[in-house]
């Protein structure tokens, strides 16, 4: 009882961080075990700490592909990932494409039950990683049994994109040299055609690939959007949320949530992607919070 305590209150603590700009520092967590779930996927699952505490996590750095599509946020993210990895052709149709990318988001999850089946070890800050506002989760590393991070061995099979948020690792790895390690092991998958990778239509990649950049781009110029009513907190707003906002699409959420805790809104201008036109814009309609 006394250590869920405990476990509850550096969570909060995490949260409170996250609006007052102080750092926490990650803390490993050995002898997690996964929590067996219908909704889990190859990047994001629930586990059970020897305190008995459960959290969901979400890998830092790797995206597999949605398989459990309940809306239009996770139909968008599932057409945005067979562009990326050049699968829309697939079959001759988008249904047997779609139908493809379903059953390989089902086998990264597979994947990583399969390597989370032995007492594993979480690395975390409790740093918000909410997509969907509705649905609590924490960023975190994941080292398995083995001593593999989960989301490097995802990606090395091909059964994640090198994609998301980054920070620097429990190793001592900045966030930079973690992201250039998720992308050669990323490039060396597509090379072998390892996963997702084996079905690419490599004659028309580049056309999808434009394809997605066109679409991210979309997200930026944000047509349509408009200001919330009420202001949002860039300290603890989830990712769909962020996308809300004019001029910010799935790349630029990513950069804020990495750049967090922020002191003012002035501070979104270290953020890839925001200058002073786009920060005026969103002055209005965004706070950091108590």
């Amino acid at each position: 009882m006394r250590i869920s305590l405990i476990r509850s209150l550096l969570f909060g603590a995490a949260i409170l961080v996250s609006c007052t700009g102080a750092a926490l520092d990650l803390q490993t967590i050995e002898g997690a075990r996964l929590v067996p779930t219908h909704w889990a996927d190859g990047d994001s699952f629930r586990v059970r700490f020897p305190d008995g505490a459960e959290h969901t996590v979400r890998l830092y750095g790797a995206d597999c592909i949605e398989w459990h599509v309940t809306d239009g946020s996770d139909a968008r993210r599932l057409r945005d990932q067979r562009w990326y990895f050049g699968i829309t052709n697939y079959g001759g149709t988008p249904a047997a494409s779609i139908t493809l990318a379903k059953s390989l988001g089902e086998a990264a999850a597979r994947e990583a039950h399969t390597r989370l089946a032995k007492p594993f070890t979480v690395h975390t800050s409790f740093a918000d990683a909410r997509g969907d506002a509705r649905y609590r989760r924490v960023y975190a590393f994941v080292t398995t049994a083995e001593s593999e991070d989960l989301a490097t061995l995802l990606v090395t099979k091909g059964l994640a994109r090198a994609h998301g948020v980054y920070r620097g690792t429990p190793q001592g790895q900045s966030r930079t040299e973690y992201q250039e390690q998720l992308r050669d092991a990323e490039l060396l998958a597509a090379h072998n055609g390892q996963g997702v990778w084996a079905y690419t239509d490599w004659s028309s990649f580049p056309v999808q690939r434009r394809a997605l950049r066109a679409e991210d781009a979309a997200g930026e110029v944000a047509t349509g959007k408009t200001l919330p009513k009420a202001a949002l907190n860039i300290n603890t707003a989830s990712r769909d949320e962020l996308m809300s906002l004019p001029g910010i699409g799935e790349i630029t959420a990513n950069a804020i949530i990495e750049k967090r805790p922020y002191r003012r809104i002035d501070d979104l201008l270290q953020v890839r992607g925001i200058g002073p036109k786009l920060l005026d814009k969103l002055r209005p309609g965004v706070e950091v919070g108590q």
